[in-house]
C-alpha cells in the first residue's frame, strides 16, 4: 500500500488538471498513488486524463459536487495519509515530503497544512490556533491528513466545506500543524472553489442599502449553516 493517497476532485478543470498532475509526478516523495474523480465534467477534462491513465486511477461519476467526489476518492484509496489536492493546484516538488516529515515530527497533529499562493497573492497563514479557526477558516483542503482521523466531507454543504472539515476534526480532538513555507499555487478561476469576491464586499452594510448581491446572500446563508452546525 502507498504511504500517501492523493485525491483530486475535478469538474471542468481541463485547463488546469494537467499542470496539477505534472507537478505531482515531479514529487521528491515517491511513495504515493493518485486518484482523480472526474465529477461529471463536460469540457476536455476526460481527454486530458486519458493521457495519464497508466499513472493515475481515474473515476468517472455524475456531477455530485466536490465533497462527494472527495469522499468517493477516499473510499477507493489505501494510503496511510491522504492529500486532498484541488485540480487547480500547482504543487512544489517538496510538498508531500515537507508535510509528511512535519507530521512525523508532530505525532500529536492530525494534519499538516502550508502557506500558499493564490495567483500572485501570498497567503502566509500561521501556527494552528483553535480559537482563530472557530472565527474563520484559514486552511485549504490541500493538506496531508492521517487516514484514521479523517471524518469525511459533508456532502450537503455548497460552501465552507474545508472549514467544516477542520471544525469537525477539532470537535473530535484533532488539530493541525503549520508548515511555514509556500508549497503550492492555486490558479484563480472565475467560478468554482477558487473564486471569491474582494474582502471589502463582505463588509458593506447591504441591509441598509436595501439590496444584497446574490453572491453575498449565498455567502451569508452558507455562513449561518456552518455557525449553526458547530454552535459558533
Amino acid at each position: 500500500m502507498p504511504k500517501i493517497s492523493i485525491i483530486i476532485p475535478t469538474y471542468q478543470h481541463g485547463d488546469t488538471i494537467e499542470t496539477c498532475l505534472l507537478s505531482l509526478f515531479n514529487q521528491t516523495f515517491k511513495d504515493f498513488e493518485i486518484i482523480v474523480v472526474n465529477d461529471g465534467s463536460t469540457d476536455n477534462t476526460t481527454e486530458v486524463l486519458k493521457k495519464y491513465k497508466d499513472r493515475v486511477k481515474i473515476i468517472n461519476q455524475e456531477n455530485l459536487g466536490a465533497p462527494a467526489a472527495r469522499n468517493r476518492g477516499f473510499k477507493e484509496s489505501t494510503g496511510e495519509f491522504v492529500n486532498f489536492c484541488d485540480a487547480d493546484v500547482d504543487a512544489k516538488p517538496e510538498i508531500l515530503q515537507k508535510m509528511f516529515e512535519t507530521l512525523e515530527k508532530n505525532p500529536e497533529a492530525s494534519y499538516a497544512y502550508s502557506s500558499f499562493m493564490w495567483g500572485k497573492k501570498k497567503f502566509g497563514l500561521h501556527e494552528f490556533d483553535a480559537e482563530a479557526l472557530r472565527k474563520m477558516n484559514y486552511i485549504t483542503s490541500t493538506t496531508l491528513i492521517r487516514r484514521e482521523h479523517f471524518p469525511g466531507w459533508d456532502e450537503n454543504l455548497k460552501k465552507f466545506q474545508d472549514w467544516d472539515l477542520w471544525l469537525t476534526m477539532l470537535s473530535q480532538g484533532h488539530t493541525g500543524v503549520w508548515v511555514p513555507e509556500f508549497l503550492f499555487t492555486v490558479k484563480p478561476r472565475r467560478t468554482g472553489i477558487s473564486s471569491w469576491l474582494p474582502g471589502f464586499m463582505y463588509k458593506i452594510p447591504w441591509e441598509k442599502i436595501g439590496w444584497t448581491p446574490k453572491a453575498i446572500k449565498k455567502y451569508n446563508e452558507a455562513l449561518k449553516i456552518i455557525k449553526d452546525k458547530h454552535h459558533l
